[in-house]
C-alpha cells in the first residue's frame, strides 16, 4: 500500500451483511462479453438453459 492511502475512517466489514444476503458475482470470460453484455442477457439465457435440462432430465 502507499503511504498516501489512508484508511483511517475506513469501517471493517460495512457492506460483509449486504454481500452474503443477496450478491453473487460472476465473472463472465472475456471472450462472451459481445453475447452477454450485462445480467438482464445471461439470466435470460441461463433460464432458457436451465429449462431445457429441466426438460431433458423429466424434471
Amino acid at each position: 500500500m502507499l503511504d498516501e492511502y489512508d484508511f483511517s475512517g475506513g469501517v471493517r466489514g460495512k457492506y460483509a451483511r449486504q454481500y452474503s444476503e443477496g450478491s453473487n458475482i460472476v465473472v463472465i470470460d472475456p471472450d462472451l462479453t459481445d453475447l452477454f453484455p450485462d445480467s438482464e442477457s445471461v439470466n435470460k439465457a441461463l433460464r432458457h438453459l436451465s429449462e431445457i435440462i429441466r426438460q431433458h432430465n423429466g424434471r
